[in-house]
C-alpha cells in the first residue's frame, strides 16, 4: 500500500476490516505486484457469479422443476413417531419391560435417562386406523390429516446424527451441528432468486403450543444466510403488531417523503460503494428498497378480512388469533398465492419429557386441522401442483418412558435413530409410506433415509442438483449437504 495514498487511512476501523482484496489491489501503488498477487487469490478476485432473471444463479434450476415454491412445516421439539405415525400394536404385550439390549445395541442416551437403571417399555395408548385408497395408517389424534391421507408421502426411516435439540434442528436446517452455515431457505434463495419483487424470497412464521411458551427456544440463525449474502436470510414476521419491524411510517412521514429518504441513502450507499467494493453495501440499498415496497405488500398480505367464511373454518378457530399455527397455515397459503420462494412455519412446544398423552394431544389440536386444510385450500386453488409441503421435527422419541410409567401416561426422550417426515404436494408419491422400523421402532430395518438425502430430495423437486448449488468461503466449497446426501428416488413422482 502506497503509504502516500491517504484515502486507506481517513477509513474508519470498520470500513478498513471492509475493504476488499479487488479495493486493495485497485489503490496499491501502480498495480504493482497485481498480476502475481491475482494468480495467487485466483477465483477470489473472480465476478461475482452470473444471475438469472430472478436473481438466483445462473444455470438454475438444472433441469425442469417439479415445485415452484416450499411450505416447511417445522415441528419444533420432536414429535413421538410412535403415538402418531408408527403404530406397534404387538408392543402392547411387552408393556413395562426393559427395553432388550439387543435392540439398544449400546447406543448414546442424553443424560435425562442415561442415569435410568431400567428402560420400560410404553406402548402408546392411542389407537391408529387406515386411511384413504392408500391404507395410510395415522394415529387417532390426526383425524383431519387422515381425510388427506391420500395426498400425504409419509417417510417413517429418518435418521440424525444428534441427540439434543440445538444441533439437530441447527443439522435440520443447515445441513451442520454447528451454527453458522445458511439455512435452507437461504440456499433455496440464492439458486433460484425470487419470483415476487415485492417480497422477500424466504419467509419465517413461529408459533406456540397450546401453554408450551417455556418449550425449546428458537435461534434467528435457524433462518439466516450464513456465509451467503446477508439479501438470502430468511424475514421473520412477528406475531402482533407490525409484522415487520418499522413497516409502518413514523408519525409525520408520508410514504413520499419515505421514498425521497430512500433515494438519498441509495445514493449515498452508491458513492459508499464506489470506494469501498464492498457487496454487503449492495445488499444493504437492495434490502431498503424491499422494505420500501413491503409497506405497501405485507399489509395487503396479512389482512384476512376477504377470506371466506368456509376457508377461516376450514381451517379452525384458532386461525382468528394472529400468530397461531392456524393462522401461520393461512399466511403460508397467501404467502404461496405471492409466489414467495421458501415459507417456513416453525411451531414450538413438542419436546415431552413427561405428561406426553396430554401434551401431543394439544399439540395435535393447534397443528392436526390447520395442516390438512392448508393442503386442500392449496389443493383447490390449483397450487398443491406446483408447492412441495414438508412436515416434521428435528428427531424422533424413544419408546421406552422417561420417568414413571402409568397406565395412562408416560415421557419419552430424544431418538435420533428414527422418525417420521410428511410430504405433500408437487413432486411426490401421493399415498406411499416409505421405510420400516423394528418391533421396538427403534432402529430403522428398511429403506433408511439421512437428513441429507431429504435435504437432497427438497432439492432435486426444485430442479436443483444439491451437488452444484455450491459457495466458495474461507478457501472450501460448501453446500446443503456437506459431501453427501443422495436423493430420496422412491418418493419422486
Amino acid at each position: 500500500m502506497n503509504c502516500n495514498d491517504s484515502y486507506f487511512f481517513k477509513l474508519a476501523g470498520a470500513e478498513r476490516a471492509a475493504l476488499t482484496r479487488r479495493t486493495f489491489l485497485q489503490r496499491s501503488a501502480s498495480g504493482i505486484g497485481l498480476a502475481a498477487l491475482g494468480s495467487l487469490l485466483g477465483e477470489q478476485l473472480s465476478a461475482a457469479p452470473a444471475k438469472s432473471p430472478t436473481g438466483g444463479l445462473a444455470g438454475f434450476p438444472n433441469f425442469a422443476p417439479k415445485a415452484k415454491r416450499v411450505i416447511y412445516l417445522f415441528q419444533s421439539g420432536a414429535p413421538s413417531q410412535m403415538d402418531l405415525f408408527d403404530p406397534k400394536p404387538e408392543l402392547a404385550k411387552r408393556r413395562g419391560e426393559d427395553l432388550p439390549d439387543s435392540i439398544r445395541k449400546g447406543q448414546r442416551l442424553t443424560t435425562m435417562t442415561s442415569g435410568q437403571k431400567k428402560f420400560p417399555v410404553a406402548p402408546t395408548i392411542f389407537n391408529y386406523a387406515p386411511h384413504g385408497q392408500s391404507g395410510m395408517v395415522l394415529s387417532e389424534l390426526l383425524p383431519h390429516l387422515g381425510g388427506v391421507a391420500d395426498e400425504l408421502c409419509m417417510v417413517r426411516s429418518l435418521y440424525t446424527e444428534a441427540i439434543n435439540h440445538d444441533p439437530a434442528i441447527t443439522f435440520m436446517q443447515t445441513g451442520s451441528q454447528l451454527a453458522g452455515r445458511p439455512s435452507i431457505g437461504s440456499w433455496v434463495g440464492y439458486g433460484l432468486g425470487s419470483v415476487n419483487k415485492d417480497m422477500p424470497a424466504y419467509v419465517v412464521l413461529t408459533s406456540f403450543g397450546t401453554g408450551r411458551r417455556d418449550d425449546q427456544p428458537l435461534y434467528d440463525r435457524l433462518w439466516s444466510s450464513g456465509f451467503l449474502p446477508s439479501r438470502y436470510q430468511g424475514v421473520k414476521f412477528r406475531n402482533s403488531g407490525d409484522p415487520v419491524l418499522y413497516l409502518s411510517n413514523p408519525p409525520g412521514v408520508d410514504r413520499e417523503a419515505r421514498q425521497e429518504t430512500l433515494e438519498e441513502l441509495n445514493a449515498l450507499d452508491e458513492q459508499h460503494h464506489d470506494v469501498l467494493g464492498d457487496p454487503e453495501i449492495q445488499t444493504r440499498i437492495t434490502q431498503y428498497e424491499m422494505a420500501f415496497r413491503m409497506q405497501a405488500s405485507v399489509p395487503d398480505l396479512t389482512d384476512f378480512s376477504k377470506e371466506s367464511a368456509e376457508t377461516l373454518a376450514m381451517y379452525g378457530p384458532e386461525v382468528k388469533k394472529p400468530g397461531t399455527y392456524a393462522a401461520n397455515c393461512l399466511l403460508a397459503r397467501r404467502l404461496a398465492e405471492r409466489d414467495v420462494r421458501f415459507v417456513q412455519l416453525f411451531h414450538m412446544g413438542w419436546d415431552h419429557h413427561s405428561g406426553l398423552p396430554t401434551a401431543i394431544k394439544g399439540q395435535c389440536y393447534d397443528t392436526d386441522q390447520a395442516t390438512a386444510a392448508l393442503i386442500k385450500d392449496l389443493k383447490q386453488r390449483g397450487l398443491l401442483d406446483d408447492t412441495l409441503i414438508v412436515w416434521g421435527g428435528e428427531f424422533g422419541r424413544t419408546i421406552y418412558s422417561q420417568g414413571t410409567l402409568t397406565a395412562d401416561n408416560y415421557g419419552r426422550d430424544h431418538h435420533p435413530r428414527c422418525f417420521t417426515v410428511l410430504l405433500a404436494g408437487a413432486g411426490v408419491k401421493r399415498g406411499l409410506t416409505l421405510g420400516m422400523t423394528d418391533d421396538y421402532c427403534y432402529n430403522i430395518v428398511q429403506d433408511p433415509v439421512h437428513v441429507h438425502d431429504l435435504n437432497a430430495t427438497i432439492m432435486q423437486i426444485l430442479g436443483i442438483d444439491h451437488t452444484r448449488l455450491i459457495y466458495r468461503y474461507q478457501g472450501r466449497d460448501f453446500r446443503l449437504t456437506d459431501i453427501s446426501g443422495n436423493v430420496v428416488k422412491a418418493v419422486l413422482a
